[in-house]
């Protein structure tokens, strides 16, 4: 299962994450990839806007791991670009920390092996000088074949035409 989408603007790059956010449930986890400067971030913003965080999101990259509480669900957002070893992500325990929220792990393609089982990998890109971004959300195993659809109806509006 994968989507194809374009977000011409930031804000739409948000959009999106607030539009994933409504089939988001406790336990459920994001991988977010893509290069520097792609727009995790900007994504993990809109996800907990949509969730009802209040207050700023910003990156984990220097703290590791920040948790949001307030909205529908708690949200973890964790960062693993810093960390050399494997043992290091194991230790963060974010699976178990994040067990009642929702997960959100920037650079989480590298630690794909660590992700939960049937999480999202939204895969984000710079399409060129401006803003725009191309982003690939794809999923394996049940629990998104169960919500997929709902998916693609919530991200129609950014659909990449085929």
């Amino acid at each position: 299962m994968r989507l194809e989408l374009l977000a011409p603007t930031a804000a739409d790059t948000r959009a999106i994450g607030e539009a994933l956010s409504s089939l988001l449930g406790p336990g459920d986890a994001v991988a977010l990839a893509g290069e520097l400067g792609a727009g995790k971030t900007i994504f993990a913003q809109g996800v907990a806007r949509g969730l009802g965080v209040e207050g700023a999101v910003v990156s984990p990259t220097f703290t590791l791991v920040r948790e949001y509480r307030g909205g529908r669900l708690p949200v973890l957002h964790a960062d693993v670009y810093r960390l050399e070893r494997v043992q290091e992500v194991v230790d963060l325990g974010l699976e178990e920390a994040a067990e009642d929220g929702v997960l959100l792990v920037e650079w989480g393609d590298v630690v794909e092996a660590l992700m939960p089982d049937g999480h999202l990998v939204v895969e984000l890109s710079r399409s060129g000088a401006g803003e725009e971004r191309s982003l690939r959300v794809s999923a394996d195993g049940e629990p998104w074949s169960l919500r997929w659809e709902r998916l693609e109806r919530a991200l129609e509006p950014w659909r990449a035409a085929a």
